[in-house]
């Protein structure tokens, strides 16, 4: 009678295997989570269209008010005074973002603002705060209590390897 092997099924569990599998799928739940939560704290359970608008559709326009909404939400929540939305920052933004969509650079920041936050290849204003938020290096430039005002702006090109891109100054 042959011998029933039994001693790979009583193997230890190692969750050193199961453990970058988790990592990555906590890594990429995480800002869907937060978008969501933020999403039903302020609009009743439902993804403002302005915040979902995807920005690689025809005729696709970002609401710039609604996006600079969240970023004031996130700065309240660390004591920064909210930003008002500056067309002529807005319109840096614009040129910057068509620029970074051209060249595939992140161009310099322009004299006279604060800060510059890039971004590309989120179809969505709240994929990419998401982004922005949960960065060491964007996060503390959002919240920087000495700006004012910002300019957001994203541009999309079908045949550039990114899609859409975006870029927030703040003055």
């Amino acid at each position: 009678m042959p011998q029933l092997d039994v001693t790979s099924a009583a193997r230890p569990f190692h969750p050193r295997i199961l453990l970058p599998m988790l990592s990555a799928l906590a890594r990429a739940a995480l800002p869907i989570a937060l978008v969501a939560s933020l999403a039903a704290c302020s609009s009743g359970g439902a993804l403002s269209p302005g915040l979902a608008q995807r920005m690689d559709m025809p005729g696709a326009q970002l609401n710039r008010a609604e996006a600079l909404g969240i970023v004031n939400g996130f700065r309240t929540t660390s004591g920064s005074a909210p930003l008002t939305e500056d067309a002529s920052l807005d319109t840096q933004a614009q040129q910057l973002a068509t620029q970074y969509m051209n060249s595939g650079k992140q161009p310099a920041k322009p004299a006279g603002t604060l800060d510059i936050r890039y971004s590309a290849g989120y179809f969505t204003f709240a994929e990419t705060f998401s982004g922005w938020r949960n960065s060491p290096t964007d996060a503390p430039a959002l919240l920087d209590k000495a700006a004012t005002k910002a300019g957001i702006a994203s541009v999309y090109s079908a045949g550039s390897p990114y899609g859409v891109y975006w870029v927030i100054l703040l003055g």
